[in-house]
């Protein structure tokens, strides 16, 4: 810089309107940035997100002992193959016509548990039933 510009920009001295307008515009263009890439969000927004949040969690909670319930029954293989023969986008009907996702002192399933149990359950295998003490038996005096 010259000595000319650094004693021009030395000597400046703003109006008040420039002031103002200065911290108007710094303000404005804080909040754009805040808003758009800084993660602000307004109280209606939150509430929102907050509420869908809590609404997942539950549906989790229940999708997961749904699945309990499902792989507990006497009749789980059985099940568990008809769910698994059954197209994908009908099997959260299954899954509600059997009651696995209505819980006590409930008339109407969880929201979006149904769905997220059927998606589990496709992708599940029953554990290996343990072997009774008779059938180790028989087993043994074929050897």
């Amino acid at each position: 810089m010259s000595d000319q510009a650094s004693r021009t920009w030395s000597n400046y001295r703003p109006s008040k309107a420039v002031w103002f307008w200065s911290c108007i515009g710094a303000a404005v263009l804080t909040m754009i940035v805040g808003f758009s890439w800084g993660g602000w969000v307004t109280n209606g927004t939150a509430e929102k997100r907050t509420e869908a949040a809590s609404e997942k969690a539950v549906a989790e909670l229940a999708a997961s002992i749904c699945v309990h319930r499902f792989l507990a029954a006497p009749d789980a293989s059985a099940q568990l193959t008809t769910l698994k023969e059954t197209d994908s986008w009908k099997r959260d009907k299954l899954v509600q016509k059997g009651g696995w996702v209505t819980f006590a002192d409930m008339k109407e399933p969880v929201d979006g548990a149904a769905e997220l149990c059927a998606d589990l359950l496709s992708k599940a295998e029953l554990p290996a039933v343990a072997a009774s003490d008779e059938t180790v038996r028989e087993v043994e005096i074929a050897n």
